[in-house]
């Protein structure tokens, strides 16, 4: 009889702490990086904004729950995550197996190219060892497109790292950088569109190898929080089966 107690007791516990560990949420808190447009950044008048946002409250709603967003710089994004300042991260983090032995990933939710981009008067029509010899590359400290440019670049060219795109932008403008590497949208939106200089993409938009370029952008949460994961991977599902999704993404990118 003790024994059977002990036994229910025990099935007790790993219950609790199943249910507390696949608890339910109210209200989820989601780190991101700003501004990272149009992923992420706040309009003139302090609205937090772009695909990333919209997209992820319309997962909260779906699911049910609040999303609470939390401002964080990339490179403590992830010790943040860990130490539970956040229950998860939306904020164009590639999937790869380095993050994966950190986080546990959703399912991809968007996949962006990454681009070289230049002055026009840089007069280069693609980048290479020989091209870049000598120059100063912007890349944002800890992405992918940093650990890309280390690996093949940094025998040949200075590397300027950034806390954020935005510095990186502005170093751009100043003309104290000869070309960035980054994702795609994000230097379209901030330099072809900007009205400071006139720039230009140098070069095919890369995405191989997949050991730097990933699966695509995924929401990362902490590995034990399967059943959260799982709950975002059904709304963003139902969201591309019912038109949401197409309907966000023409917001930024016009349609497919």
């Amino acid at each position: 009889m003790k024994k059977l107690l002990t036994v229910s007791l025990l099935g007790l516990a790993v219950a609790a702490a199943s249910s507390a560990q696949a608890r339910d949420y109210d209200n989820v808190r989601i780190g991101v990086d700003v501004p990272y447009e149009p992923m992420e950044y706040r309009t003139a008048e302090g609205e937090l904004t772009g695909f990333d946002i919209d997209l992820g409250n319309a997962l909260c709603e779906r699911i049910g729950v609040t999303c609470e967003w939390v401002e964080q710089e990339w490179d403590g994004i992830i010790p943040g995550l860990m130490s539970r300042n956040y229950d998860a991260i939306m904020s164009s983090m590639t999937i790869n197996d380095e993050r994966r032995q950190q986080v546990l990933f959703s399912d991809p939710y968007i996949t962006m190219p990454s681009a070289w981009f230049a002055p026009s008067s840089l007069d280069i029509s693609e980048a290479n060892e020989e091209t870049l010899a000598g120059k100063t590359i912007g890349v944002q400290r800890g992405t992918l497109q940093d650990n890309y440019v280390t690996d093949n670049f940094s025998s040949v060219a200075d590397i300027s790292r950034y806390s954020t795109a935005d510095d990186m932008v502005l170093d751009m403008e100043a003309q104290r950088l000869d070309i960035v590497f980054l994702d795609f949208p994000i230097g379209q939106s901030t330099l072809l569109d900007s009205e400071e200089a006139e720039y230009v993409v140098v070069g095919e938009r890369i995405s191989e190898p997949k050991e730097y370029f990933g699966e695509g952008f995924g929401i990362a949460f902490r590995q034990r929080d399967e059943a959260l994961a799982e709950q975002f991977n059904e709304a963003l599902a139902e969201l591309q089966e019912d038109g949401t999704y197409d309907e966000i993404y023409a917001r930024y990118f016009g349609e497919e």
